[in-house]
Formats: C-alpha cells, sequence, structure tokens
C-alpha cells in the first residue's frame, strides 16, 4: 500500500498508483478530497497537458500549489 502522508495525515492512499520518473500517481477516487482546495495557478505540459493545482490543508497547516498526485512522501 503507497500512502501520501502530509502533516502526520494520510492524504491518499492505494495499491493502484501510476509511477513516472518515479513520482507516484494516485487516481483521484484514493485521495482524500477533503484536504484538498482548488487554487487559481495552471501549468501546460507538452505530455501530460494542462495542470491545475491544488492547496493541501491538514490540521491548520497549509502546503501550496501541490500538482494533483505528485506525493511528497511514499511509504509501502
Amino acid at each position: 500500500m503507497i500512502k501520501a502522508i502530509w502533516n502526520n495525515t494520510v492524504i491518499a492512499e492505494s495499491d493502484d498508483t501510476v509511477v513516472i520518473e518515479g513520482n507516484h500517481y494516485f487516481p483521484p477516487k484514493y485521495i482524500k478530497q477533503e484536504f484538498f482546495k482548488a487554487n487559481e495557478t495552471h501549468t501546460t505540459c507538452p505530455w501530460k497537458g494542462v495542470a491545475s493545482y491544488y492547496d493541501i490543508e491538514v490540521n491548520d497547516i497549509l502546503l501550496i500549489k501541490i500538482q494533483p498526485g505528485i506525493i511528497l512522501k511514499c511509504y509501502r
């Protein structure tokens, strides 16, 4: 099981991640949506297309501009 953890809280977990360039990407159904808030940042990548960014807030600690699916810490 791969887990994404921010501020000692699991914000996503799944056995069904996709690894691209060493980053684990979680399907949307495995992300705990209550921690993710859309922000205004968008970028374009020639092979991934348009990326929207999210703020993650857990226990009043805010991490800003995280691209969906890119995980800071992965644990098995």
